[in-house]
């Protein structure tokens, strides 16, 4: 079954939004409010899809969201959450008052992860005994994909051949 599509794709502007397009955003949604995203798009006048027009308030055109760079006390934060909440990043983005979970997304994968994965290489080179690292133990939370995909590879690991037949004239 599944949900019936949210437009009619035919005809719809796709890319980058226009100040023109932002502004008739904005000004519709101060005049009647968030919600009805499917209705939105044609009552307001704009040739987009309403979950275009709904990710575009969320996370760009908001009052209420902090832009910018994101401080050492906001990247701890990150940190130590995802170490106990994994990917759940609607979740930490609560955390962070005015931060969506979009951007926090985006700094874990184009920042913070990198670096903690060069910082744990490092370590592994230079100093093969395990390393105490103070930050909620960074990493610590695996995959449930990564944790089935072991138990398969368990599973469907080849036996051991059977010992050769001695050979007889």
């Amino acid at each position: 079954m599944g949900r019936a599509p949210c437009c009619e794709k035919v005809g719809l502007k796709r890319g980058r939004w226009t100040a023109e397009e932002d502004e008739k955003l904005v000004r519709y949604i101060k005049d009647n409010g968030e919600g009805g995203w499917r209705s939105l798009p044609k009552n307001a006048g704009l040739l987009r899809c309403g979950k275009s027009c709904r990710l575009r308030w969320i996370n760009y055109l908001r009052e209420d969201l902090k832009r910018g760079n994101i401080s050492p006390q906001e990247e701890e934060t990150i940190i130590k959450l995802h170490a106990s909440l994994g990917n759940r990043w609607s979740v930490i983005a609560g955390h962070l008052p005015g931060r969506t979970d979009n951007e926090i997304k985006n700094y874990w994968n184009s920042h913070l992860s990198r670096r903690i994965h060069t910082f744990r290489r490092r370590n592994d080179v230079t100093n093969p005994s395990p390393v105490i690292v103070n930050v909620a133990n960074i990493g610590s939370c695996r995959r449930k994909s990564n944790q089935k995909r072991e138990r398969r590879a368990r599973k469907t690991k080849p036996k051991s051949p059977p010992p050769p037949i001695p050979f007889r004239e």
